[in-house]
This record gives C-alpha cells, sequence and structure tokens, in this order.
C-alpha cells in the first residue's frame, strides 16, 4: 500500500511540474498546534491591523482538514514568480514583483482545477477535496514547510532553497492518503539582512511581522489614511513592498519563471513618475484591469501615490 502511495505521490508531482508548477509537496491534513498559539497571540496583540477576516474561521485556519470533510493531505504548490525585468523608470513609484503580470489567482486557479480533475480521472476516481490560492483560510506557509517545500525565514516568508521566497503558494485539500514530506532545517543562520533592511521595523523577532508597520499592509489592506508618522519611510512603494526579500540571499539564487501567462504586463511595467503622479480612474481601470494591483481600488492606489508625492520627501 505505501508502495502505491508514493506511487501516486510521484505522478501528482510529476503532472504538477508538467502543469507549471516548480515545486510540490505533501503534508497531512491536521491541526498546526503550534501556529495556533502563535496565530492567537497575534491577533491578541492587534498585530493584523484592520484586517479583521483573519480572526475569522479561526478554528479552519488552524485546521485544514475542517475545510474538507474526510481530508487526509494538503498537496502544496509553489509557482515561482521571479520576474525577468524592472519597471522602465527607475524613479517611478515601485509596485510588488507579484503584481507585475497578470493576476495570479486566475492563473493558478486553471492550474490547480486542471491537477485536480488529473488526480480525479488517473489516479483516484473517489477524490474530494477543495484547491485554493489565496481564497481561504489557510496558514499556507505553515503547510508549505511541513511538507519540505522550504523553512518560515525571518522575514516570516517561506523560502526555498532553489525558488527563494518570490513563490506563490497554493493547495489542494483531498480526501486521498499520501506520504508526508519532512521539514527541511531552518537555514537562516545569524543572517538578519530581512529585520535590517526593513525600513517600518516591522519585522520583530521570532518571526513575527507587525502588520500595521509593513508597507504591503500600509499600501494595500490598509483602507484608512497612512499614518503620518510613516512619512520619508516608504521607499517609493506605492503598491505592496519587496524589500525584506531584495535584501535576503536566497533570492538572488533564484532564477526568472517562464510562465508566459504571468509575465510582466508591458503597459504596467513601462508607467513613467509622470503618468503615475497623474494616474486616473479611467487609466487605473485600462493599465490594471487584469492586474493584482485592482485589489487595492483606484481610491487606495490614489492615496498611495499622493502620499509619497506630498509627503516622502520634506
Amino acid at each position: 500500500m505505501q508502495l502505491l502511495k508514493t506511487a501516486y505521490s510521484d505522478l501528482i508531482r510529476q503532472k504538477a511540474l508538467e502543469l507549471g508548477f516548480d515545486a510540490c509537496g505533501f503534508a497531512k491534513a491536521e491541526e498546526l498546534v503550534p501556529e495556533k498559539e502563535i496565530l492567537s497571540d497575534w491577533l491578541s496583540n492587534q498585530m493584523h491591523g484592520n484586517m479583521h477576516y483573519m480572526a475569522n474561521h479561526f478554528d479552519k485556519r488552524v485546521d485544514p482538514s475542517k475545510l474538507v470533510e474526510g481530508a487526509k493531505t494538503v498537496i502544496v504548490l509553489l509557482s515561482n514568480y521571479t520576474p525577468k525585468i524592472k519597471q522602465s523608470d527607475p524613479e517611478a513609484p515601485i509596485i510588488a514583483r507579484y503584481a507585475f503580470g497578470k493576476d495570479y489567482h486566475f492563473v493558478i486557479k486553471d492550474q490547480l482545477k486542471t491537477l485536480f480533475g488529473y488526480i480525479q480521472e488517473e489516479i483516484y476516481p473517489s477524490l474530494e477535496g477543495r484547491y485554493f490560492v489565496d481564497s481561504a483560510p489557510v496558514l499556507e506557509r505553515s503547510l508549505a514547510a511541513r511538507a519540505g517545500l522550504g523553512w518560515i525565514g525571518k522575514n516570516t516568508h517561506l523560502i526555498h532553497k532553489k525558488l527563494g521566497s518570490y513563490v506563490f503558494i497554493s493547495e489542494l485539500i483531498v480526501n486521498l492518503d499520501l506520504p508526508k514530506g519532512e521539514p527541511i532545517k531552518d537555514a537562516c543562520g545569524g543572517c538578519t539582512r530581512c529585520i535590517d533592511a526593513c525600513p517600518t521595523e516591522a519585522l520583530l523577532p521570532g518571526r513575527t511581522l507587525d502588520a500595521r508597520k509593513c508597507i504591503s499592509y500600509l499600501t494595500i489592506e490598509n483602507k484608512e489614511a497612512i499614518p503620518e508618522h510613516f512619512v520619508g519611510k516608504m521607499e517609493n512603494r506605492v503598491f505592496g513592498c519587496d524589500i525584506c526579500q531584495e535584501v535576503c540571499p536566497w533570492t538572488w539564487k533564484s532564477r526568472p519563471h517562464v510562465n508566459e501567462n504571468m509575465q510582466p504586463v508591458a503597459k504596467v511595467m513601462q508607467l513613467t513618475k509622470k503618468q503615475w503622479q497623474h494616474l486616473s480612474q479611467e487609466e487605473f481601470s485600462a493599465v490594471f484591469s487584469k492586474s493584482a494591483v485592482k485589489r487595492a481600488k483606484f481610491s487606495g492606489l490614489r492615496r498611495n501615490i499622493d502620499f509619497l508625492l506630498s509627503k516622502s520627501i520634506k
């Protein structure tokens, strides 16, 4: 039976790579006991800011088996999004690398659907489950670490030894029992580059992020005015932030992704500083129609642009 399960996992991993995923691992669908306490403390300390949804469905967030009846395995997939190019204008406001191309939710969701169908048709006809990419209360980084796909770095990102941390994480939670991966050793060592580089001091000891200070939170999830004490600390970031990943030696090893469906969009990459400054609702809709930048909405992006323009240099 174990040999058969191993054969199943090998076939699933092979198919995942064929579909364009860059890594595939397997974790047990069970309660995440250490993470449960960590998340509870993080929420109690209000470090999630106004991301109130983080407190919702707590029981499911810390136990993926509660998302699918009879769940036995979480199949975790990684998708490299390291881009080949940078934004054209070096003085233009900076957006996070993951938003350079087409909204990854749509691209990866299609891949997950195909993989799920393959498992059901070719391996296990009785397959039941669900698949997610940032669309459910799932502690995806912890599950990826449990699946042996990397470790949680001091910047709180999952770090894969070959892919670095510029990866999207998605998962299938299924009722098929498969051999589970083994967690790998933390390889951050004594390095604190990410903690030292964060301009807003959002990274705390113990691999903890105070989201209220994080530029990604401030420019995307935050729906209120950006507090005045962040004047001069935004590092020209208008949507998201990659600083804690840019300084990580493990990201220097990653190669640009080859997924044609997630290549940088020219009209996004070519925006000049002046075009950003005068961005209108109509231009926002035209340029970011298929981009993850839409999450901030025009009002949020305009707020960020204006904050950078009027307050970052005084």
